[in-house]
């Protein structure tokens, strides 16, 4: 179980990577539109931490993506 939880976390982080140099937002710029840390912002990025269903809708907000579409991306990356 924590392997599939790490690669999901994974997979997530490079998602949120992807889309937010699509907005071409630098990691410090993303944690300041969302209020949150930038060091949170590396960390998901990394895989390293999860966010929280609070901290994923601020980002998805600020990123300008719904979460369903965020987590839709990321499921489909889990299925290949």
């Amino acid at each position: 179980m924590k392997s599939a939880s790490h690669g999901l976390a994974s997979i997530f982080g490079c998602v949120l990577a992807e889309q937010r140099k699509k907005t071409k937002l630098s990691q410090e710029d993303l944690a300041l539109e969302c209020g949150l840390d930038r060091t949170y912002i590396s960390l998901l990025e990394r895989g390293q931490r999860q966010p929280s269903l609070k901290s994923l809708f601020a980002i998805c907000t600020a990123l300008k993506i719904s979460p369903s579409e965020m987590l839709s991306i990321v499921e489909k990356r889990m299925s290949l």
